[in-house]
């Protein structure tokens, strides 16, 4: 991004906005690629680690600095043990405002306090800076269409088109154009971290079903 790098929650959240929408939350903002976003952000820096299968953190004491990525690792150390897949949807709201409240600090969203029938408080939330998501679109494109080769691309990059395509934030036919670049990118993604490979093919999944099961009928 122009400004600075945005977290991996945050490029999901962004990528995930409608712009044909100024505000509101619902739909256009689904909270399961977020989570996932933060989830792999965790496991690429070693503070979630994979035991059969479960989300286990390293340790108690641990901090990233980051508001949303130390909201969720202390949620999974109060919580019980939970599969990744599990942990793509619980409570997942929580991330996906934490994101949401960083984002409006940054300046790209903007929070508008409304009242729903009038008395309960309500907050939706409006682009502000549309061109700099216009700006990360465009980076994920090429990230998923080339020119540059995959052992090129960061493997932030590769993980934000990896969790983007599998949660359908992407143009289906061009998924599905670059269906053998997206299964590059997916390795690249993985490449520095070890385990972390079968940790994103649980998250993939989980959000492919979840995308599924929300899917208009």
């Amino acid at each position: 991004m122009p400004d600075g790098p945005l977290s991996l929650p945050a490029r999901l959240c962004l990528l995930a906005w409608d712009p044909a929408r100024a505000a509101g939350t619902g739909a256009a903002h689904p909270p399961g690629p977020v989570r996932a976003g933060a989830l792999t952000e965790l496991a690429r820096r070693g503070l979630l680690v994979d035991e059969d299968g479960i989300a286990t953190p390293v340790d108690l004491d641990s901090r990233t600095g980051d508001a949303v990525l130390d909201g969720l690792l202390e949620l999974v150390r109060e919580s019980c043990p939970h599969p990744w897949r599990t942990w793509v949807t619980l409570r997942s709201r929580v991330t996906l405002d934490a994101v949401r409240e960083q984002l409006v600090a940054e300046g790209y969203l903007r929070a508008e306090k409304k009242r729903v029938l009038g008395v309960f408080p309500s907050v939706e939330y409006a682009l502000e800076r549309a061109a700099a998501v216009e700006a990360l679109r465009e980076e994920t494109r090429q990230a998923l269409q080339g020119p540059v080769p995959v052992a090129e691309v960061c493997e932030r990059d590769a993980a934000v088109v990896t969790l983007a395509a599998s949660a359908e934030l992407l143009p289906a036919a061009d998924v599905r154009a670059h269906e053998r670049r997206v299964r590059a990118l997916a390795e690249r993604a993985v490449a520095s971290v070890p385990g972390l490979g079968e940790i994103v093919r649980e998250l993939r999944t989980a959000l492919a079903a979840t995308t599924t099961a929300t899917a208009p009928r």
